[in-house]
């Protein structure tokens, strides 16, 4: 809106016309319009602060971190168990014999011998039973071999004075004798410990075992 014109009286025109004319008129309005503007400008202004941006909303304060769950402690590992320990070995069945070799020279005395190396093994059989035997088997050579039977066709010929194939004199061999199969108390020994797991004792035997 414009600012309004002052209007001056109409006698206080024509004084100023009178006293200076047009011109001094024309001043002396501007004069007087001038002040009303200068006034009037005030209420027209916006204050500089009705411009100023509104201030901005504070952001909402953050929500606080959820705190950590504690880690679950791990379980303790068992104990490892104890090695069980080692089982003892078993004690040799029979202890460990010196060797004797034979003596004498004869069958007698190779009997008496083997009888002694028995009767320490708890192993049964009479010097009757022992010598029937032996005379039938190989009449008293500590050294025959059988050729020709089916024990000899297998390539295990039977041996010494109760002649003994190889299999059979290894499998009951006594301790404290000789591993000769031929040795004549060593193979007494064996073939009267096969006798007597067989029969019972050399004493049962009456024929081929």
């Amino acid at each position: 809106m414009s600012a309004p014109t002052l209007l001056r009286p109409a006698a206080a025109r024509r004084r100023l016309l009178a006293a200076g004319g047009w011109a001094a008129a024309a001043v002396a309005l501007t004069g007087a319009v001038a002040p009303q503007a200068v006034a009037a400008a005030p209420q027209s202004a916006t204050p500089a602060s009705a411009h100023a941006s509104a201030p901005s909303k504070p952001s909402a304060p953050s929500k606080p971190a959820a705190p950590a769950k504690p880690s679950t402690p791990a379980k303790p590992s068992a104990p490892a168990k104890p090695s069980a320990p080692a089982k003892p070995s078993a004690p040799s069945s029979s202890p460990s014999s010196p060797v004797h070799a034979t003596k004498g020279t004869n069958l007698d005395e190779w009997i008496k011998q083997a009888m002694d190396v028995m009767e320490r093994h708890d192993i049964p059989g009479s010097y009757e039973g022992i010598h029937r035997n032996i005379i039938r088997e190989s009449s008293g050579d500590p050294k025959a071999i059988n050729n020709w039977d089916i024990n000899a066709v297998n390539g295990v010929p039977s041996q010494g004075l109760l002649q003994v194939i190889p299999p059979t004199f290894d499998a009951y061999h006594v301790p404290g004798t000789t591993k000769n199969i031929v040795d004549p108390v060593a193979n007494i020994v064996a073939a009267c410990n096969y006798a007597a797991d067989r029969y019972g004792s050399i004493d049962n035997v009456w024929g081929a075992y």
